[in-house]
């Protein structure tokens, strides 16, 4: 495995909390502590694009390209639909009583999670909620979703994983200690018969899903908080990324440790990794940090 840092991006004037699949092929957007949301392109990497700017820190993004519209979330639980088409009809909505802490479309829905523990579903036609449920009383921090088990998983500060039915957001299995503290990440592996979390606790708990909700594997996955975890389009490979400041690849099969990205040997991140996105232009892993960075890695 050949890793290549290829660009270190600016712009931001705070922490990165954000990034999301961008409107084109070749572009992603990204989110900070200074409200801004700024799209930049693969192919010319040094020149972002200020899409728009809310007037709080952004914590989580959603791109949805076919309406052509980001829709956002802030620290104080608003959720933002930007109409990049047509900013005068951007819509502002004060939902959740604490932070959105992240965002997923579901077909024609979107859910949002808040940090008062309630999940929303809204449409995306009518931008408007449809219905909420109060899952935890506290935090809700992540959200993953699998289309052949037609199920959400969402990750919390209570340091649970629920699994709920997609259609009727009906509980169907819960781990009540899944980490010793709060689950920040997770994603369902390509088959999505497995369901890998990480924590504050810095550990990386993989699950199987076909026999219930079972911890196979715990991995200390970093010293730190695990914040992201997102796996190569391929599905062979994953990255995590933690407050660390490191990013760390895992076979994901064997969920051997691969190779770790540093701030001295490979020109790292110098704080918290905040997020990752693997680009659907497969061979660039982008990261982002509360250095006010964005980091380009080609990986081959």
């Amino acid at each position: 495995m050949i890793i290549k840092k290829t660009a270190q991006l600016t712009g931001h004037n705070a922490g990165i909390y954000a990034l999301a699949e961008g409107l084109t092929d070749h572009t992603f957007l990204s989110a900070a502590g200074d409200g801004w949301i700024v799209q930049w392109d693969l192919n010319d990497p040094d020149l972002g694009q200020l899409l728009a700017k809310v007037e709080t820190q952004v914590f989580s993004l959603c791109t949805l390209i076919k309406e052509k519209k980001v829709v956002a979330g802030n620290m104080n639980g608003g959720i933002h639909w930007v109409d990049l088409e047509n900013p005068a009809l951007t819509k502002n909505v004060a939902h959740h009583e604490k932070g959105v802490y992240d965002i997923l479309r579901v077909g024609e829905h979107l859910f949002t999670a808040g940090g008062e523990g309630k999940l929303t579903r809204w449409s995306i036609p009518e931008m408007k909620t449809i219905e909420s449920y109060h899952l935890a009383n506290q935090s809700l921090r992540c959200i993953a979703f699998s289309k052949k088990r037609n199920e959400l998983a969402i990750g919390a500060t209570d340091h649970s994983i629920y699994l709920l039915d997609a259609d009727t957001l009906e509980l169907k299995c819960r781990a009540e200690k899944a980490h010793e503290n709060s689950v920040f990440c997770l994603r369902y592996s390509p088959d999505e018969k497995r369901l890998i979390s990480g924590g504050r606790d810095a550990h990386l708990n993989v699950w199987d899903l076909e026999n219930g909700l079972v911890k196979i594997n715990s991995l200390p996955g970093h010293w730190f908080t695990i914040n992201s975890i997102d796996f190569h389009p391929k599905g062979h490979i994953f990255a995590t990324g933690s407050r660390d400041k490191t990013i760390k690849i895992w076979d994901a099969e064997s969920y051997e440790l691969l190779k770790v990205l540093e701030l001295n040997r490979d020109g790292g991140h110098l704080n918290s990794v905040n997020r990752l996105l693997w680009h659907e232009h497969e061979k660039t892993l982008v990261s982002c940090s509360d250095d006010r960075t964005i980091i380009l890695w080609n990986i081959s």
